[in-house]
C-alpha cells in the first residue's frame, strides 16, 4: 500500500503510523479497493475506531474518490475514450457491475447521467425498458451505454453482445439511437461500436 496513503490515513484520524490501529485498518484492507469500499461498520470494528474517527475516514475516501473525477468538465461526448475518461473514476474501485447510461441530446452534449442497474460481480441485469423509461424521460435524442468489468479485463461476453444488440434493436423502434456501449476495465476499454456490435 501506498506510504502517502498511509501517512495520509494516519494524520486524518490522529494517530502514528506505527500504532495498533494504522497496522490493524491495512492489514485488513491491504488494497485500495477494499480500503475505498469499507464501510462505517467494518472500520468500527477495529478496537480504537469509534463513530467519530470511522466518519472522519469515510469522508477522507470519499473526498478522495471526488479528487479522482476528471478535472475537464465534459459536455461533448465525441469517442469511446471520452466515455471511458469520464466513468473510470467513479468506476475503478467498484467490485460490482454497475450499468451506467449517459443520455446526450441532438449535438452529443450530454444531458444527464443515470446509474441503471447493480448487477453482482459477473453480470449486470439489463433491459431496455429500464433503459429507454429513462432516456424518454430526459428526452435523449440519443445514448450511450457503459459498464465496468470489476475483473479489470474489458474483453466483452456473450451477455454483453446480446444486451447491446437488444438495445440497439429496441432504440430503433422508439427512435433514440445507442451510438455504443463502452466497456470499462482496469486502464483499458473496449467499445463495441468500434468492434462493429452495433
Amino acid at each position: 500500500m501506498d506510504s502517502e496513503l498511509k501517512e495520509l490515513v494516519s494524520e486524518t484520524l490522529r494517530e502514528k503510523q506505527d500504532s495498533y490501529v494504522i497496522q490493524e485498518l491495512f492489514r485488513q484492507f491491504p488494497t485500495k479497493t477494499q480500503l475505498v469500499n469499507v464501510s462505517e461498520q467494518q472500520l468500527r470494528n477495529i478496537k480504537g475506531i469509534g463513530i467519530g474517527k470511522a466518519r472522519q475516514l469515510l469522508a477522507l475516501l470519499k473526498f478522495s474518490k471526488i479528487m479522482a473525477a476528471p478535472a475537464v468538465d465534459l459536455n461533448t461526448i465525441q469517442k469511446p475514450k471520452d466515455v471511458y475518461d469520464y466513468l473510470q473514476p467513479e468506476l475503478r474501485y467498484q467490485t460490482k457491475e454497475h450499468f451506467i447510461c449517459l443520455f446526450l441530446n441532438s449535438k452529443n452534449r450530454l444531458i444527464f447521467k443515470e446509474t441503471i442497474s447493480i448487477g453482482s460481480l459477473n453480470s449486470a441485469i439489463v433491459h431496455p425498458r429500464e433503459v429507454f423509461k429513462e432516456a424518454i424521460r430526459h428526452c435523449s435524442a440519443s445514448i450511450i451505454c457503459s459498464h465496468n468489468h470489476p475483473s479489470g479485463d474489458a474483453t466483452p461476453s456473450s451477455e454483453d453482445i446480446n444486451i447491446t444488440k437488444r438495445l440497439v434493436s429496441a432504440g430503433e423502434i422508439i427512435g433514440i439511437e445507442v451510438l455504443d456501449h463502452v466497456i470499462i476495465g482496469d486502464n483499458q476499454f473496449y467499445s463495441l461500436k468500434e468492434h462493429g456490435y452495433i
